[in-house]
């Protein structure tokens, strides 16, 4: 069901004369501005993001205090597009709207698991953790870490398969209309998205240790055959003849939008949006397998200097040992 709160605390500005399903007052005509003035800070959702945060920061102020350093990128990954991204699409204006319109949805749909998953993995929390945490709890999240079931998860295959098949499953089925009209449905679908990018990304972006993670090349196979799957959804999605969400959004009876030109419109922004992160997302792959593979030429060319130092030495013994002597 629409947010009722949302929907009075926005129509308290511009009273609508449309009724949506139930009678409830439908919303006003979305705008960007509408997207910062209707942001609501009073769900457990901000208390969530707030407390990762505080814990966040919390870590790296520990680590300061012994002398250690914390890359200042990892900590503006996490917080920035991390957290603030899953901010952006859930507290703020845009809430409101994400039963209303279908392409808010997709956008929500993007950022949730495509943006900030990534940036969450780059902000490497769990390796803030056990360089922060005291001996007890640091071994309990190493043996959460090194489980069986994060290993099933966390196994390339397993995760492209989960990330592939829910979008399908989600919008194909009845499940969608179930979730809105039922907002505890809605609210467990946006933590699955956060929880289904991270469980993909995690292991082929992430700078934390983990379990029978891939090597590179397998990981930038893995993250090209990526590319293509948002495009057949969203191609797919804009082509249906059938709305998403069954009857719900004639129902809303809103008179700036029509739901199947929406429904087009969320199926170019999956479209466009998932090439472009996922070919993005490929080039920091390749980034990072261009950087781990130059520190590799350095730690073997170290090794060499030891070694061919050890062989001067051992010549430079053996040739003394066998010296002239008075």
């Amino acid at each position: 069901m629409l947010h009722v709160d949302q929907i009075r605390a926005v129509t308290s500005v511009v009273a609508p004369t449309t009724l949506a399903a139930g009678g409830e007052a439908a919303p006003p005509p979305f705008t960007v501005a509408r997207v910062l003035t209707e942001t609501r800070l009073d769900s457990w959702l901000t208390l969530g993001l707030l407390l990762a945060a505080g814990l966040y920061l919390y870590g790296v102020h520990r680590l300061r205090l012994r002398g250690d350093r914390w890359p200042v990128l990892r900590t503006v990954a996490f917080l920035g597009p991390g957290l603030g991204g899953i901010a952006l699409v859930t507290v703020s204006g845009l809430g409101a709207y994400d039963t209303a319109l279908l392409s808010v949805h997709m956008v929500q749909h993007m950022l949730l698991s495509m943006v900030a998953p990534i940036f969450l993995a780059l902000g490497a929390p769990v390796t803030l953790a056990l360089r922060t945490l005291p001996v007890r709890p640091r071994k309990r999240l190493l043996a959460v870490v090194h489980s069986r079931l994060a290993r099933v998860y966390s196994f390339p295959l397993v995760a492209f398969a989960i990330f592939v098949a829910n979008p399908f499953v989600l919008y194909f089925t009845n499940l969608y209309e179930f979730t809105l009209r039922h907002e505890w449905a809605h609210e467990l679908v946006h933590a699955h998205f956060i929880m289904t990018g991270c469980v993909f990304f995690w292991p082929l972006l992430g700078l934390d240790p983990l379990p029978g993670r891939w090597p590179y090349p397998a990981r930038a196979l893995l993250m090209l055959l990526s590319v293509p799957f948002h495009t057949v959804l969203g191609l797919t999605i804009m082509q249906s003849t059938t709305l998403l969400g069954g009857d719900w959004y004639p129902s809303l009876n809103l008179a700036w939008s029509d739901p199947r030109n929406d429904q087009v419109v969320a199926g170019g922004i999956l479209w466009a949006g998932g090439e472009f992160v996922s070919v993005t997302m490929l080039a920091v792959l390749v980034v990072q397998w261009i950087k781990q593979s130059e520190r590799e030429a350095r730690r073997l060319d170290r090794e060499l200097d030891r070694q061919e130092a050890r062989e001067r030495a051992a010549e430079a013994g053996a040739g003394a040992g066998t010296g002239p002597t008075g």
